[in-house]
């Protein structure tokens, strides 16, 4: 899907402001907010952001300092593959 909106150029100069540009400012505005809110996923940062890894996307977040969300049942689930591939 694509999206445009009209922004003033003063407001698209300080928006865009050492960034590359105002679209890639306002993507990645996006995510974030979907991030946080727990509107996206992870991976859906990824594509999104078209990132090459979720360690990439991890990088991202901290640069950012957006907290990861990593919830016990997460712990779990990767002790448990973990295990499964004989690695503990």
């Amino acid at each position: 899907m694509q999206v445009s909106f009209e922004v003033p150029e003063d407001i698209a100069r300080a928006l865009a402001f050492g960034q590359s540009s105002l679209d890639r400012t306002a993507l990645e505005s996006l995510a974030v907010e979907g991030y946080r809110n727990g509107l996206l996923s992870e991976s859906q940062v990824m594509r999104l952001l078209q990132l090459p890894s979720r360690f990439a996307v991890h990088d991202w977040l901290r640069a950012r300092q957006i907290p990861y969300r990593y919830t016990e049942a997460d712990l779990s689930n990767d002790l448990a593959d973990l295990t499964e591939l004989g690695l503990r």
